[in-house]
């Protein structure tokens, strides 16, 4: 009973995290482990307490939202792991195998063709209202062709590839969601339905309730119903007992590329009405089954424990451990996320420990045999040498580094410096980029031009190899020629575009010397150089470190300037704006500099300063077409415009 007990708290505590507040304390895995658990015991005692989550389904409606009491309840489903329990549950009966997606269970209710209702699973009895949130769903139809009422059940989802994007927007480690599933609750249940729209969240529907006045006999003809009225409906297959093994080895196969989070499959009956004849227990229905992945486990020795730093301090430990084969893929390391699973799990060089793929996906250590314990916290930030500190987050006990001007707190600074507009390195992602950073290759820009020394661990890291290093190595080669405009751009000066750069250094005649020993005054005093840009790159300059980066820089890098025309241009300070597609140039930047080259500017929009407007559609409609005929200036194509002022 003590035992009990114990499991009837961790696991509802688990649930309020997971579900109510977004927050993920503990794998499924372990989750998983400890409700079986607990049904056990149940079992062996005949004893449920009041609490027992075997008794719940899903979490209470949090207090912003309103509430609202389904019209019929939505229970959970028993769930099982074993393929031939599954084969044996078909009996002789036809049934639908379908995807069970990793969201936010919603009910949507139409009356009149028109979407008039919108409710969160909640409790399974009552949910949270959030009918506005559910209309900018990406492919929420807000009408249909049925006007009788429809309610239906579908699964608010948000794409790995949209998780990723809204997950790199945010500054903050602590701040990024752990995973679709918690970036869509979230999303979902928003006070403001402008912060769901930006979120991509889209609805796919995996049950009919109700069909006022119309009858269907199958779940394929009500899923055949869904899809005539617009709906994105489940992936599913109709299956046996003779071929229900081979179409579960079918899903499981597209898992590790399938576009939507999905934590198993659900198996119904076919046959609408004898699923209704088999009635329901205390929590589940009997026409239904989950289908949970059997997480393949693989046993393996810990080799190292590698720091790796993040732009926000965050010091994240990550298991390199003994090449294992898991779900069709090799995989050597997995994610500890902070000090306490750490702690929890006692990990330390060379433990005997036991690693899986969550959902088939994400590998993570499940169990540690050894226990040694043996591992040692780093005092010092592997990046920089600064020193560290715990700091506890949200419960849980992490690492940091203390110095703000750390390399990895600044991979935006670093990212801009390999940019297009600046050093235009090939090859070099941001993601790698922080990787190099993290393990210490580049500490300054001068670091990026001598990484051939790290030519063996480079080749060994994910994703990498021979080719991709000499790939590598041949952008970094091409980067070291650069123009003396595009290099006080990819300094990161506060305000200094690409644009107000190429002002600067023309003004200086491409001398960077001369750039630095400019006093803001005399910056000023170049036409669209204000006094706020004029301080802002006399005390760039003025920083004893940053010239010393500089300097370090120039040891590796060809500085040349531009070449312009002088004199009798018939762009020298002209204006021209260019819009749609391009016939003779690569791109607009290129067009752009043969422009500058010139003498002449190129601006977004169109004025009455504007020289002349380049656009091949010279009929089109477009607002910069109808501006320009309005205030009389010239529209030419590509071509004439380079005949009469690019020759």
């Amino acid at each position: 009973m003590e035992r009990m007990r114990e499991l009837v708290e961790k696991l509802n505590k688990a649930s309020e995290s997971y579900y109510a507040k977004d927050e993920e304390i503990m794998s499924n895995y372990e989750y998983d482990a400890l409700y079986d658990e607990l049904v056990a015991l149940e079992e062996e005692t005949g004893v449920v307490l009041s609490n027992s989550p075997t008794r719940k389904v899903g979490y209470e409606a949090v207090d912003f939202l309103p509430k609202e009491a389904h019209d019929k309840a939505m229970l959970s489903l028993a769930k099982t792991k074993s393929v031939d329990e599954l084969s044996e549950w078909c009996g002789d009966k036809e049934a639908l195998l379908s995807w069970k997606l990793d969201g936010l269970t919603i009910v949507l209710t139409y009356e009149n063709g028109e979407l008039t209702k919108a409710v969160t699973r909640g409790n399974g009895e009552i949910g949270e209202v959030i009918t506005a949130n559910a209309k900018t769903f990406t492919n929420v139809p807000l009408k249909i062709s049925f006007t009788g009422k429809l309610v239906l059940r579908g699964e608010a989802v948000i794409s790995y590839k949209d998780f990723e994007y809204i997950n790199s927007q945010i500054e903050n480690d602590e701040d990024k969601y752990k995973n679709p599933r918690n970036l869509c609750s979230g999303s979902v249940r928003q006070l403001n339905s402008a912060i769901t729209a930006q979120r991509r969240v889209r609805l796919i529907a995996f049950s009919l309730v109700l069909s006022e006045g119309r009858e269907f006999r199958t779940r394929s003809e009500e899923f055949a119903f869904l899809d005539s009225l617009g709906f994105e409906t489940v992936e599913r297959y109709v299956v046996n007992r003779e071929n229900i093994k081979e179409c579960v080895a079918s899903f499981a196969a597209k898992v590790s590329d399938y576009e939507i989070p999905s934590d198993g499959l659900v198996l119904c009956y076919e046959d609408i009405e004898y699923g209704k004849s088999l009635g329901r227990t205390a929590k589940y229905p009997r026409d239904a089954i989950a289908f949970k992945w059997q997480d393949e486990t693989a046993e393996t020795t810990l080799l190292d424990i590698e720091w790796s730093p993040s732009r926000t301090g965050l010091i994240n430990p990550v298991a390199i451990f003994e090449t294992v084969e898991l779900e069709g893929t090799s995989v050597s390391r997995a994610s500890v996320h902070n000090l306490s699973v750490l702690s929890e799990l006692k990990l330390g060089i060379g433990d005997r420990i036991k690693v899986y793929k969550a959902n088939m996906i994400i590998p993570q250590i499940s169990e540690n045999i050894t226990k040694s314990g043996n591992l040692s916290i780093p005092d010092e930030c592997p990046c920089c040498g600064a020193p560290t500190e715990k700091k506890a987050i949200k419960e849980a006990l992490s690492l940091y580094c203390t110095n703000p001007g750390c390399p990895a707190k600044n991979i935006k600074k670093f990212s801009l410096f390999v940019s297009r507009d600046a050093f235009n390195v090939e090859g070099l992602s941001e993601a790698t980029l922080e990787k190099f950073i993290q393990m210490g290759f580049i500490k300054e820009y001068a670091d990026l031009f001598t990484l051939e020394r790290f030519k063996d661990d480079i080749v060994g890291m994910d994703g990498f190899g021979e080719k991709s290093f000499e790939n590598l190595m041949d952008g970094i080669e091409k980067a070291k020629t650069i123009s003396n405009a595009k290099l006080i751009y990819s300094l990161g000066i506060d305000n200094v575009g690409l644009a107000t750069a190429k002002l600067i250094s023309r003004a200086y005649g491409d001398e960077l010397d001369d750039i630095i020993a400019a006093s803001a005054e005399e910056l000023s005093k170049i036409d669209q150089i204000g006094d706020v840009i004029a301080r802002a790159v006399e005390a760039f300059f003025a920083n004893s470190e940053n010239i010393r980066v500089l300097n370090e820089l120039r040891g590796h890098i060809i500085i040349t300037k531009e070449k312009r025309e002088t004199g009798n241009s018939l762009l020298e300070g002209k204006t021209v704006v260019v819009t749609g597609s391009l016939n003779l140039f690569e791109n607009r930047n290129v067009l752009k500099d043969a422009i500058e080259a010139k003498g002449g500017k190129v601006s977004g929009s169109v004025s009455k300063n504007t020289f002349v407007l380049v656009n091949n559609d010279i009929l089109s409609t477009s607002s910069k077409n109808k501006t320009a005929k309005e205030l009389n200036v010239p529209i030419m194509t590509e071509e004439d415009f380079v005949n009469q002022y690019l020759q």
